[in-house]
């Protein structure tokens, strides 16, 4: 059986353009964020996983988008991007997707990745298990 995913992350469109953005990752660009999407997409999809990409605003629309998003599907894993967790500036967003996730998506593994490109990884940390965290 499938597993089903949802990443949710900034619209690269804006990436390039929000001042908060450039300054929390001065060395990402749109093309960038979009290659490191799509690349960690198809290979979640060699995987087996059935991969949604759900692209937020600055939180005009974010909130909506993402609720429709999540209700949509039956999600496993969503994976929240570090653009949106790791930038000050948008902590009140991310509070909104962790709390959206919560209530419409409630058996859902919520994973994060560092970057684009580690969306795998961040996926594999719970599945095919959980990888327990090093005793030491």
């Amino acid at each position: 059986m499938n597993k089903s995913m949802l990443t949710v992350g900034l619209d690269p469109a804006l990436v390039d353009d929000a001042p908060s953005s450039r300054a929390a990752f001065p060395e990402m660009d749109a093309e960038a964020v979009r290659a490191g999407v799509a690349a960690g997409k198809a290979r979640l999809e060699e995987l087996g996983f059935t991969v949604d990409v759900c692209l937020l605003d600055y939180g005009r629309t974010a909130e909506a988008v993402y609720r429709a998003a999540l209700a949509a599907r039956d999600y496993d894993f969503v994976v929240i991007g570090a653009g949106v967790r790791l930038d000050p500036a948008l902590t009140p967003l991310l509070e909104v997707l962790v709390n959206a996730t919560h209530e419409l998506a409630p058996k859902a593994k919520i994973c994060f990745n560092v970057s684009p490109t580690t969306t795998v990884k961040a996926v594999q940390r719970w599945w095919p298990e959980h990888t327990p965290l090093s005793q030491g």
